[in-house]
């Protein structure tokens, strides 16, 4: 991250595949723009 926070990329992966429907639309918009929304 920008300001040096580590992330494991299949732990946040899985946790925004299971949160969905609580995610805003810009949220899932942002998504999309990074290919991640059927995912």
């Amino acid at each position: 991250m920008p300001d040096g926070t580590e992330i494991k990329l299949g732990i946040w992966c899985s946790n925004t595949k299971a949160r969905r429907r609580k995610l805003t639309q810009e949220q899932l918009d942002t998504l999309a723009e990074l290919g991640r929304e059927g995912a």
